[in-house]
């Protein structure tokens, strides 16, 4: 690809540049990984077609603190942005997690369908809320995963689960189970793994190997339950002192970024299953009766968020609209 020679190429030659603009932005996601890799890549090319005038830093690995950390800082310009889940956005903006819906696709070619006409109706909420999403990228489905074997609901409830924090959705969802939660940022679960404070968590496959929590987990409930969106965020205020052919230089770069984080991590949750496997993890799915369980409390998470105001109507009718338009065209529905 272009992008990569290029890029190098071109900072290097702005190295000694006084930026007019620079992005300092944080994640949670650890240096190596492909988030990072795509991430620096898009930096180096913007600061190269920015003719410098544009300079990305990043601070991965939770450096900057959690989520609520994160935003903090940029509210007081410490940082202009951050990469985050949908859920830790979900404060700022209430349906940035509206696609996390338990089960409310069946299957990643629905997802993609469907994401082609609602992320644009997306970006427009979280610029109404104040920040600029210059990067949406699917994670894949997330899995419980325990330290004990989880084949039923009762099982579940006797250990100790995690509900990310500022997560509504997986809050609603567990307290309509009756499944106690425990309520912590992304960046201490490996460690409450390590103390026994957590024993059960949910993640996508390559999300639990690129945070080492497979280190910690014995088992999976094999039962995809919501899916995983990620948002490169940068304060509106921010973006908008950026002139208008490097924000357009930047919606670009950050863009194709996450069109390649998304295809990677299609890849990537196929063979870190195959690994998860081979570490001796043990896949395990549920019987017909739980499975019919966790669907209607999906429903049930479904009605009670939308009796609340917790997510738009008139979004969730879009996606509605999509997910038909897919069955009509697939011939398949949502299950």
């Amino acid at each position: 690809m272009w992008r990569k020679g290029f890029g190098i190429a071109m900072a290097l030659a702005f190295a000694g540049a006084a930026p007019a603009a620079t992005l300092k932005i944080a994640t949670v996601a650890p240096e190596g990984t492909v988030w990072m890799k795509e991430m620096r890549e898009a930096g180096a090319n913007i600061k190269a077609r920015t003719a410098g005038r544009v300079d990305v830093k990043y601070f991965p690995g939770g450096v900057m603190g959690n989520d609520a950390a994160v935003l903090r800082k940029m509210k007081l310009g410490q940082l202009q942005g951050g990469a985050f889940t949908a859920g830790e956005l979900s404060p700022v903006y209430a349906d940035a997690q509206i696609y996390s819906l338990p089960f409310l696709f069946g299957s990643l070619d629905e997802v993609a369908f469907v994401r082609k006409a609602l992320d644009p109706m997306l970006r427009d909420g979280f610029r109404k809320a104040g920040l600029e999403a210059v990067g949406l990228s699917g994670g894949g489905f997330a899995y419980l995963m325990s330290t004990k074997p989880i084949r039923t609901k009762d099982e579940l409830r006797a250990t100790k689960v995690w509900a990310p924090q500022n997560d509504k959705i997986a809050q609603v969802a567990f307290e309509q189970a009756g499944v106690p939660v425990i309520s912590l940022p992304l960046g201490d679960v490996y460690t409450s793994l390590q103390t026994g404070l957590l024993e059960t968590v949910g993640i996508t496959t390559s999300g639990a190997i690129a945070f080492q929590w497979h280190t910690k987990v014995k088992h999976v409930v094999d039962l995809p339950l919501t899916y995983v969106l990620g948002v490169l965020a940068l304060d509106a205020k921010a973006y908008g002192k950026l002139a208008a052919e490097d924000q357009k230089i930047v919606d670009e770069e950050f863009g194709q970024a996450f069109v390649d984080i998304d295809a990677a991590g299609l890849k990537d949750n196929a063979s870190a299953r195959s690994a998860l496997v081979k570490q001796g993890i043990r896949f395990e799915a549920p019987s017909a009766a739980e499975q019919q369980f966790w669907r209607d409390i999906g429903t049930a998470t479904l009605k009670k968020m939308l009796a609340d105001g917790q997510i738009s109507a008139e979004l969730l009718a879009a996606i509605q609209k999509q997910q038909a338009a897919w069955a009509a065209q697939s011939g398949k529905a949502t299950p």
